[in-house]
């Protein structure tokens, strides 16, 4: 069911409407180590490697949270801590986002795991059920499995 618009949109384009939630160079970077690193704290967000500067990781958070994307609950374990998990909404974007890494590892040099790359192209339904049962998982629990690797049959 479509959901209305949280704020004015620039246009009813599909294209457009993504872009205006994920058309940055950080929040699909957020998306992707919440699904596929299974980091979880803002902390885990801000050391993953890429810069991002926490302002800027906060803010994405917040505008990821506040599309729906990403949900936030304190840690069971210690209250201080906030952990964010991919929304329904969110995980969703599995196949958005095996699509992207196929495409860049078809065009580009990356440093995506071939093992990893070669279960997207060859075992895609599998990949993305296993991603989706990996996520289901996590649902009320405090931290997810180890990252996603390709399962042995998947090589």
């Amino acid at each position: 069911m479509p959901r209305r618009a949280p704020r004015s949109r620039r246009s009813d384009c599909p294209i457009s409407i993504t872009l205006e939630l994920l058309g940055d160079e950080w929040s699909l970077l957020v998306v992707r180590d919440l699904m596929f690193k299974g980091l979880r704290t803002f902390q885990e967000f801000a050391n993953s490697g890429e810069g991002i500067a926490s302002n800027v990781l906060a803010e994405r958070l917040a505008r990821l949270e506040a599309g729906g994307i990403v949900s936030r609950e304190r840690d069971a374990e210690d209250r201080r801590r906030v952990l964010y998990r991919l929304t329904e909404k969110g995980i969703d974007l599995a196949p958005v986002m095996v699509e992207i890494v196929l495409w860049a590892a078809r065009h580009e040099r990356t440093g995506a795991p071939e093992a990893t790359v070669a279960a997207m192209r060859h075992h895609r339904e599998g990949f993305l059920a296993e991603i989706r049962q990996r996520w289901e998982a996590t649902a009320g629990a405090q931290s997810p499995d180890s990252p996603l690797r390709p399962s042995p049959e998947s090589s």
